[in-house]
């Protein structure tokens, strides 16, 4: 999103943060660039930076919610989503911002209609999405929709490709305030080409709707998308295994300098609570989707949620570090240890404050230091620490480093808080 020109027949949007110069350099990647701004508001000022070419004004803040895929796959209908959206109001996931009930694949019939329009399945969907769409509403929730930038979608029902404006107002006249546009079938075209049209089409129907791009991180598309969607896959599909999410944490880390409020990196849905992983690898997965400021859309059956699944999942003082309105991406920092299994993550929040995990990805409990070099802070400088899955404060106070011990597949996540507000040199 660097070097975007301000585009002055459009509203002020949210603000890229390419100025924030968090500028990887080997291991270590120095993060706290700006601790002299008096305050966050700084940050987005309109003066400095530029705005986005989707004229939406959504994203402020990653996405938030529900996703049917990961546990559901095809075997989805009306009932499925209609106590889905129940289970968010219930339990208070949606009071923590889970907000999107975003139906994926599989909710339309095998061919459009006469008219060339996307019909719902009427088996399946009898009722129509218009009619889910303001069931979701009247529990103060949002729904999302999906459909294909090709000819076919993955399940291979009928894709968006050259249908985009019909497409785009038939969404909006249902109610849709999400759409997840993957990308199968493709007709072995660009992704730059074939996505720009739904954007436009989206802009012109006059409702605001999340457009979420999947086009697997095939060509880049944080080099581009900024200018197209409100968030992107950076990844191919997670699955719900331990290889699966650390690598996809890996693949999306390398982007972390593009995204920002506005458009954010995706690095695919929770897996959380599917029963692939171990509560530390959950805790973990949630910690780094969390710092990374990736989409929090839940991929289980939250209308049978485990205490520990809940637990991870309601983490209010987690939640609220992917949720800060600073919006720059925590990172890979430092890594040691076999095959660099010893990792510190780290980003900046506002209030001069900074959110670290320490990752331990080895086969073992091993302690792990966060040295004040690798966070871009001077050694001198004093930090309390607020541990966020204890949910309390680390007695006394740290300068230099920081050290904790850390189960094997497991993470411990703080927030540090500057006595002195200052910068690194490096």
């Amino acid at each position: 999103m660097a070097n975007m020109k301000i585009v002055e027949s459009m509203p002020i949007l949210i603000l890229c943060l390419s100025a924030l110069s968090l500028t990887i350099q080997a291991r270590v990647v120095p993060l706290l660039q700006n601790h002299e701004r008096p305050s966050s508001k700084n940050v987005f000022d309109t003066s400095k930076y530029g705005i986005l070419q989707l004229n939406n004004g959504l994203a402020s803040t990653p996405q938030m919610g529900w996703n049917s895929w990961n546990f559901f796959a095809c075997d989805i209908n009306e009932a499925v989503i209609k106590e889905t959206a129940d289970a968010l109001v219930t339990t208070g996931l949606a009071d923590l911002g889970y907000v999107f009930v975003n139906i994926d694949d599989c909710w339309s019939a095998q061919k459009r209609n006469s008219k060339g329009q996307l019909v719902p399945d009427p088996k399946t969907f009898p009722s129509g999405i218009k009619a889910l769409a303001d069931y979701v509403h009247e529990k103060g929730l949002k729904l999302g929709i999906y459909s294909d930038a090709g000819a076919f979608t993955c399940e291979v029902r009928p894709g968006s490709i050259y249908h985009e404006n019909d497409d785009a107002e038939l969404f909006a006249s249902w109610g849709v305030d999400y759409l997840k546009y993957d990308n199968c079938y493709n007709l072995g075209i660009k992704p730059k080409e074939r996505y720009p049209p739904m954007r436009d089409a989206l802009n012109a129907t006059g409702r605001t709707i999340f457009y979420s791009l999947c086009e697997w991180g095939v060509d880049d598309p944080a080099l581009w998308a900024g200018k197209i969607g409100n968030s992107w896959r950076t990844t191919e599909d997670i699955n719900d295994s331990w290889a699966s999410m650390t690598t996809i944490a890996d693949l999306n880390d390398k982007w972390a300098a593009y995204a920002g409020p506005g458009g954010w990196n995706d690095p695919d849905m929770l897996e959380v609570g599917n029963g692939g992983m171990t509560y530390q690898e959950y805790q973990a997965h949630f910690s780094i989707w969390a710092l990374m400021k990736a989409p929090l859309l839940v991929g289980c059956d939250v209308r049978n949620m485990t205490a520990e699944t809940f637990e991870i999942l309601s983490n209010k003082e987690v939640i609220a570090v992917n949720q800060d309105p600073l919006g720059v991406q925590g990172r890979k920092v430092y890594v040691s240890g076999t095959d660099d299994c010893l990792q510190v993550w780290a980003g900046p929040l506002t209030g001069h404050r900074l959110a670290v995990v320490l990752w331990n990805r080895c086969s073992k409990a091993a302690t792990i230091t966060a040295a004040w070099g690798a966070l871009g802070l001077e050694s001198s400088i004093s930090v309390s620490v607020r541990d966020l899955w204890k949910h309390q404060d680390i007695v006394g106070e740290a300068v230099a480093s920081f050290s904790a011990r850390v189960d094997a597949h497991g993470c411990e996540m703080y927030i540090f808080t500057p006595k002195t507000v200052s910068r690194s040199d490096v």
